[in-house]
């Protein structure tokens, strides 16, 4: 696979961050499938996740927030016109 064609990631992690998720994903697979992975492939798979998985879950909590301040307003409003004098 081509790095060169391939789209940045959407979502960037602190090296902290990083470090923590590789490991959990590294845990994660030898404790579900037994496969030990070097930490080589589990930055290339937790590349790939933020490149192709982590759009959808980003785009999901826009359309949450963006519903959610959606109401919230529409609540406001309609207290404002409850204080409106006639």
């Amino acid at each position: 696979m081509s790095r060169a064609k391939q789209k940045p990631p959407i979502l960037t992690l602190t090296a902290e961050q990083e470090r923590e998720a590789t490991s959990a994903l590294k845990c994660f697979m030898d404790e579900r499938f037994e496969l030990a992975l070097g930490s080589f492939e589990a930055a290339e798979i937790l590349e790939l996740f933020a490149r192709e998985i982590a759009p959808h879950y980003y785009n999901r909590a826009i359309f949450d927030v963006q519903t959610h301040l959606k109401e919230r307003f529409e609540s406001i409003e309609s207290d404002l016109w409850a204080l409106e004098k006639s």
